[in-house]
């Protein structure tokens, strides 16, 4: 594993966006990743970045109207051209961070829509971002969510993630998995990481059923971590759960990694 990066969208959420980055960078995170990080001035970002000597590992282009409840907008039809916008945008806007990974979310899919027609304007989409995002030295992810939280997803099984990016045959395609969806669709969580290791990218780590840090749901993560080793998992594992006492009260499960939380005094009241 290239070991531990920290999602700022679900960790530190007690300090300012900005501040997020030094803290975790305080703690012992190697990385941060940050969904949807277009609020933010890229350079201002960077510079953060480079100050705590962190690395930028993942993000989404962009994906909608988020808090309507868009997810994405890779398999939507008639959604083409502001997909393809958005794509371009997020090759920049990594660019400047360093990162290496976009995640192209495939989106909910509308009520009557021909999902046939959907399937096709994601192919379609997909080949189209993974070849510009290639060749500015990015590759572009796929993630499958589960059917409890998300029904309406067009991608919802590791099975039709891969049969996807088999079917574009791009070698700069690749595999976003969470550990909380693959749990909560397919049950057994470990045939399928022994299976695609190696077209995995980007592993996001969060106990099932609620998302919560591990120690706290149905996963033993210190049987996962061992067997991550045993396989020889080599992306990044992404902390993206959701800290029900606190983000710093969160953070045992990481010290096997460098982490420790008292790096820190005490995080400031949530903003």
């Amino acid at each position: 594993m290239k070991a531990r990066s920290a999602n700022l969208r679900w960790l530190f959420l007690e300090w300012p966006f900005l501040e997020r980055i030094d803290a975790a960078a305080r703690v012992g995170f190697r990385a941060v990743d940050f969904s949807l990080p277009y609020a933010y001035e890229a350079d201002a970002v960077r510079a953060r970045i480079d100050a705590n000597g962190l690395e930028f590992v993942y993000m989404l282009t962009p994906a909608g109207d988020w808090d309507a409840g868009e997810m994405g907008l890779a398999a939507l039809p008639g959604r083409e051209r502001e997909f393809r916008d958005g794509v371009a945008r997020a090759i920049d806007y990594a660019a400047t961070l360093g990162c290496p990974l976009l995640h192209a979310a495939a989106g909910i899919v509308p009520p009557g829509a021909d999902r046939r027609r959907c399937d096709d304007v994601y192919l379609e989409n997909l080949a189209w971002a993974t070849d510009r995002a290639a060749a500015a030295g990015i590759e572009v992810g796929i993630e499958p969510l589960c059917a409890a939280a998300h029904p309406d997803y067009h991608l919802l099984s590791t099975d039709d993630a891969l049969r996807t990016i088999e079917r574009l045959a791009r070698p700069t395609l690749r595999l976003i998995l969470d550990t909380h969806h693959a749990a909560m669709q397919h049950g057994a969580l470990m045939p399928v990481l022994e299976r695609h290791h190696g077209r995995i990218a980007h592993l996001q780590i969060a106990n099932p059923p609620d998302r919560r840090a591990p120690g706290e749901g149905e996963l033993d993560f210190d049987w996962l971590f061992g067997e991550l080793g045993r396989i020889g998992y080599a992306g990044w594992l992404s902390a993206e759960y959701r800290p029900t006492r606190g983000t710093l009260a969160s953070l045992d499960w990481a010290r096997r990694f460098g982490v420790d939380p008292a790096r820190i005094d005490r995080a400031p009241p949530a903003a």
